[in-house]
């Protein structure tokens, strides 16, 4: 009888009667499968998260030890003792390793000639960034979060997941489970977010603004633009070298013509296996003890404040420069700025649509959107330069 009552003790039955904040993460990390699965929200990376964070907050199964990675360190003597699968997975998190792969298959997916074909796109491509420091400055000046925490935080402006996990391991570790999920939710909820600012923030007769077709772009300036823009921002702001670099070499892969089978390679097979392994362990870090705080429902509002800040943000700087161009910017596509690609540019062709039906601004948005996740990774350089 002893030894089934000592087996009774040791299930996570027993141990969930005094672990009700387990539970709760449980019920919430199940919402999260619905919403992946059933509503489709980001489902390729928000399914591993809410694993992820089943996984973590189960009580007795010990996959994952926060206290390892405390104070921004590894405790690797504890480490070969204690640590469970989600440890391990998690070490290519803590090590920055993670973001950087997934930079590479982005870069290998990105098409940099809209934004080649017309370089006003860099312009509202960094104007919708705008609203990442307005949340750093009201993060730090009005809820109480330190300038390391506001400057992760902030990131989720950009609508850029990896690149939002990166910052936050670099200078608000222990933030990185909310940061991630309010990232990724809100780059799911583009097309529920942007169209009542885009609507809001233009008239009829703006959105409904034809524009011309973009120039043909030779494929040296292809090979060109990658290598160009690693050497300028390594060596104006090494400490978005990381991700520039990364996203800038997968783009170089595609772009060359002559390494076809590693561009697929990591389109495909590595973009996958690293959106797991990434996913898991983001997901493992949203632990009770850190995500049911009010600390995490301040990130979820100030994420989707400074993704509308940066959307409007686009729009408005579209606006201005309409003042002084002869041919008119539709100021839709300045809300692509923010880097959730292609999604934010189908919402600007979509919403283009409704007002003029023969309105095609696809690729006109995908230069202001190729540009926010250079724009989002610069922001994010900045931040760490000064934060991390």
């Amino acid at each position: 009888m002893e030894t089934i009552l000592e087996f009774l003790k040791q299930t996570g039955f027993y141990l969930a009667a005094s672990q009700w904040k387990a539970l709760v993460m449980i019920a919430i990390a199940c919402l999260l499968l619905y919403l992946a699965i059933a509503k489709k929200f980001e489902p390729l990376l928000l399914l591993p998260i809410a694993v992820g964070m089943l996984l973590s907050n189960l009580p007795g199964a010990n996959v994952y030890h926060p206290e390892l990675f405390a104070g921004g360190t590894i405790n690797w003597p504890a480490f070969t003792d204690t640590a469970g699968l989600l440890d391990y997975l998690y070490l290519g998190v803590k090590l920055g390793v993670y973001p950087c792969l997934i930079f590479i298959g982005v870069g290998a997916m990105t098409d940099f000639g809209p934004l080649l074909a017309n370089p006003k796109s860099l312009l509202l491509g960094g104007a919708a960034q705008i609203g990442i420091f307005l949340t750093f400055a009201g993060a730090v000046l009005f809820l109480g979060f330190t300038p390391n925490e506001s400057g992760a935080i902030s990131i989720i402006g950009g609508a850029d997941g990896p690149t939002a996990i990166f910052s936050a391991m670099k200078m608000a570790p222990h933030l990185l489970g909310p940061i991630a999920v309010a990232a990724y939710s809100y780059m799911a909820l583009v097309p529920v977010i942007q169209p009542p600012i885009m609507r809001a923030l233009t008239t009829k007769a703006e959105r409904e603004i034809q524009m011309k077709t973009l120039r043909p772009v030779s494929q040296l300036e292809k090979i060109i633009f990658p290598i160009a823009v690693t050497i300028f921002i390594g060596l104006l702001l090494p400490s978005a070298t990381p991700l520039i670099g990364s996203l800038m070499f997968g783009n170089l892969l595609k772009e060359s013509g002559v390494t076809e089978r590693l561009n697929k390679t990591v389109q495909n097979e590595l973009m996958n296996i690293t959106t797991v392994l990434l996913g898991l362990s983001v997901g493992a870090t949203a632990t009770a003890g850190i995500f049911l705080s009010w600390s995490t429902i301040k990130i979820l509002l100030l994420g989707v404040v400074a993704f509308g800040m940066g959307s409007a943000g686009g729009v408005l700087l579209a606006k201005f420069m309409n003042l002084f161009l002869k041919e008119k910017i539709n100021p839709l596509i300045g809300s692509a700025g923010v880097s959730a690609v292609p999604m934010a540019a189908r919402v600007s062709q979509s919403e283009g649509q409704k007002a003029n039906p023969s309105n095609y601004l696809l690729m006109h948005a995908m230069g202001p959107n190729v540009a926010g996740v250079i724009g989002s990774a610069i922001a994010a350089g900045i931040m760490i330069a000064l934060f991390g």
